[in-house]
């Protein structure tokens, strides 16, 4: 399959097998659930099976996966299924890398078809004409261009989770469906008891990858809070179109247009049409964060709003023309997960009262990510360390107490209906601002002129505005309207004096007898001395990767004061 983003000129259960249990807890067959090294993966979407299956395949020998319902419940079954190897962040471009790698090869290695449709990576900047030559159906008027890129596509969701589902297999993992984990108990030496209604598993790690039920599940077992929004997404497929229809095996590819807001590819020989509304216009289930998710909720759906995405699909109708005369067969309003940046929670989990339980939620992509994100987490838990850095969707790296339910509604409204805006390099959005996080100088920085940023629920001075132009953010990929002040504030540092708020930091204190041992063992570096200058130590992995880096002074022989950035303090605390 093939894909153009449009640049314009305007503003069944098949090879699925189950464990069962006795009372007790070991495994009736197969599995010894009292080695230390059974992972318990919980939920069983797309990303949960494919955490099972790189377990699996990786050599993890007890892997298993419990599902509540059924296997695609939740989110996957009605996931529209795009996937692309481009991504705004350098890092995650290999989360979908991986994706489509694995996707090309599951069919072959599991015998279980995942109808994946799409061609070998390459994108161009191509010319309207070659637009209307790969889309012949689309009305070229006001686009200028289009970045092209061949090896994006689309796979059914349902498929590709069946097939990780039987690649798990295939490797020994075992599969669970209709039985949900009803409590999590952490035992003395870190291990897991998981209580299901057939008997208790013992568990070395868990994984929550449970889509939108994932707050729930740690709310109700460890009274554990995690920044997620369940979000209504709709998509609308049309009847059969007769010049879809002629073109017969020749696929058109898919298309986003940014600037309306939607994505529109073949399906059958229909289309496919999924908008992303404004912040204003698109519904966030508050009711969810405050009352759960319904215990019956598997694989329905929410009612239809076509009012909500009107505008979208008469952007489409009018770039396709033939969609005018298409009927609507089905309209599909369901539920996503959404952290408040819309990226996901994927790693260790970010609280040192819980050991070896790691999340996988939030997955506003989940079939583009769900590959990558497989690998990424079974090399985790089998490796002991993160594969590559992925620093933007670690659990640990921007949220704490600060970001509420309220928050992270509001900023995951904002980041949804932002879905298709372009990206400056700094951006700075402000819904759900200003948290709870806010230094006694705020107020005072404000009257004279202070222009915030968010820096992990904190409200930091970016820059002091002395006139109307320089008050608010520009967006820009040139000199912005804070690129004048910052310059006034750095001539005044250098040549004069200046004072900073360095509220937002976290600090900790490291004291006792053994303080200085216990510095020297995790820094790379010599742990200064009392009355020496403050130093920048770093940590390391066992494999000599860089951890994290802190700032330390010596109070006294027993006691150290060690500071790290805003966004590191629960990074670092892990």
């Amino acid at each position: 399959m093939q894909e153009i983003c449009l640049l314009s000129d305007g503003d069944g259960n098949k090879g699925v097998d189950s464990v069962y249990f006795n009372r007790g807890r070991k495994f009736v067959k197969h599995v010894d659930a009292s080695h230390a090294g059974c992972v318990v993966v919980i939920g069983g979407g797309v990303v949960g099976t494919s955490i099972a299956y790189h377990l699996a395949k990786y050599g993890a020998k007890n892997v298993v996966l419990l599902e509540k319902t059924e296997l695609t419940a939740g989110s996957t079954w009605h996931a529209a299924g795009l996937v692309t190897y481009f991504n705004p962040g350098i890092n995650l471009k290999k989360f979908h890398n991986d994706s489509l790698n694995l996707y090309k090869t599951l069919e072959a290695e599991t015998g279980q078809q995942s109808r994946q449709n799409w061609h070998e990576a390459f994108q161009a900047l191509i010319s309207p004409d070659e637009i209307a030559a790969k889309h012949p159906l689309l009305n070229m008027d006001g686009i200028l261009g289009g970045i092209y890129s061949k090896g994006d596509g689309h796979i059914d969701p349902y498929s590709v989770t069946m097939a990780l589902a039987q690649g798990a297999k295939l490797h020994g993992a075992h599969i669970c469906q209709h039985l949900p984990a009803l409590d999590l108990s952490e035992q003395s030496d870190g291990t897991w008891h998981v209580s299901t209604a057939k008997g208790t598993i013992h568990a070395n790690t868990i994984v929550n990858c449970t889509g939108f039920w994932g707050r729930e599940l740690l709310q109700g077992c460890f009274n554990v809070d995690l920044p997620l929004v369940t979000i209504e997404h709709q998509y609308v497929i049309t009847n059969s179109i007769a010049q879809v229809a002629a073109r017969g095996n020749d696929q058109l590819p898919v298309i986003r247009d940014l600037e309306a807001s939607y994505y529109l590819r073949q399906e059958r020989t229909g289309m496919l049409i999924g908008p992303y509304e404004a912040g204003t216009d698109m519904k966030v289930r508050t009711d969810w964060q405050s009352n759960g998710v319904p215990s019956e909720f598997g694989k329905e759906l929410f009612a239809p709003d076509v009012d909500r995405i009107l505008p979208h699909l008469e952007a489409a109708m009018h770039r396709m023309p033939v969609l005018q005369e298409a009927g609507i067969q089905n309209v599909t309003c369901g539920p996503i997960c959404y952290a408040p940046d819309a990226l996901p929670l994927v790693g260790y989990l970010p609280h040192r009262r819980l050991r070896n339980v790691f999340i996988a939620n939030g997955m506003s992509y989940g079939i583009a990510h769900g590959g990558g994100c497989g690998d990424y987490v079974a090399k985790w838990i089998l490796h002991g360390e993160p594969p590559y850095d992925l620093t933007e969707i670690d659990p640990a790296r921007r949220y704490g107490a600060w970001a509420t339910p309220a928050f992270t509604a509001a900023k995951a409204r904002e980041s949804y209906g932002d879905n298709n805006l372009i990206s400056h390099p700094i951006l700075d959005k402000k819904a759900g601002r200003p948290t709870s996080r806010v230094s006694r100088l705020y107020e005072t920085l404000a009257q004279h002129g202070a222009q915030f940023g968010l820096h992990s629920g904190w409200e930091v001075p970016h820059w002091f505005a002395t006139s109307d132009a320089e008050i608010g953010h520009e967006p820009s990929y040139f000199r912005s309207n804070s690129f004048g002040p910052t310059k006034r504030e750095c001539d005044a540092v250098m040549e004069r004096v200046g004072l900073s708020d360095l509220s937002s930091f976290a600090t900790f204190q490291v004291h006792g007898p053994s303080a200085r041992a216990f510095l020297e063992l995790i820094c790379a570096n010599s742990v200064p001395k009392v009355g020496a200058s403050i130093r920048i130590c770093h940590l390391c992995t066992p494999h000599g990767k860089v951890l994290g880096e802190l700032t330390v002074s010596a109070l006294t022989d027993e006691s150290f004061y060690v500071v790290t950035g805003a966004g590191s303090e629960l990074h670092d605390l892990r």
